[in-house]
């Protein structure tokens, strides 16, 4: 079966820089696109940046310029590198693969 499992949030300053990465099994990963997503309390689920199975990166414009997304089809791994963090980007991160199969989901606290 499908599983996804983020790791690598945590607690941050503000200005700070986090990775989060998501080890993929039980598909062909090389063959979907992937995305994060990330969720505030009280707030909906939102897109932050997905990869085509090609590698085109595409992000919302809250994280451009700061976040890059990546992917490693030889280890099954997609990754979030996180710049500049600001308070606003704290939530909870989500490795999705399609919008319908997703990870646990991992903290990214951004404080003082």
């Amino acid at each position: 079966q499908v599983q996804l499992v983020e790791s690598g949030g945590g607690l941050v300053q503000p200005g700070g820089s986090l990775r989060l990465s998501c080890a993929a099994s039980g598909f062909t990963f090389g063959f979907y696109s992937m995305y994060w997503y990330r969720q505030a309390p009280g707030k909906q689920r939102d897109l932050v940046a997905s990869i085509t199975r090609l590698g085109n990166p595409d992000y919302a414009d809250s994280v451009k310029g700061r976040f890059t997304i990546s992917r490693d089809n030889a280890k099954n791994t997609v990754y979030l590198q996180m710049n500049s963090l600001k308070p606003e980007d704290t939530g909870v991160y989500y490795c999705s693969r399609g919008g319908t199969d997703w990870g646990q989901g991992t903290q990214v606290t951004v404080s003082s």
